[in-house]
Formats: C-alpha cells, structure tokens, sequence
C-alpha cells in the first residue's frame, strides 16, 4: 500500500531537514515542490509531497510520520 504526506515549513533550512529525515526513512519525493507567501507571517512557506510503500491496511488513525 502507497501512504502520502504533505510536509511543509517555512523556507528556512528545516524544511531541507525535514524534507531529507523524511528520505532517510524511505519516503520517496512526489511531484514538485509548491512556495507560496504567508501575508500573515510575512514569510514564504514551502511544501512538498512524499509517498511510500507500507505492509498492511491504511487506517485513518495511523500516524504516518512513524511509517
């Protein structure tokens, strides 16, 4: 089964951080990433959408962050 996540953060290097935890964990990149500008925070914001290949059922209640 293929789970997916969303991960954003600002455009700082934590979102490089968390971007290459999630690739050392087997997440695989999925598509290109997205920018956008926070009017509120006065920020950029980066995201990026990774998936993977899990044994099992999906289940709403799982935490895919421990996949």
């Amino acid at each position: 089964m293929k789970i997916y996540r969303l991960l954003t953060e600002d455009d700082t290097s934590a979102f490089c951080h968390k971007i290459s935890l999630a690739l050392s964990k087997g997440w695989e990149i999925y598509g290109d990433p997205q920018y956008a500008f926070d009017g509120a925070r006065g920020v950029m914001r980066c995201a990026q959408a990774v998936t993977k290949e899990i044994d099992g059922d999906y289940h709403p209640d799982m935490k895919l962050g421990e996949q």
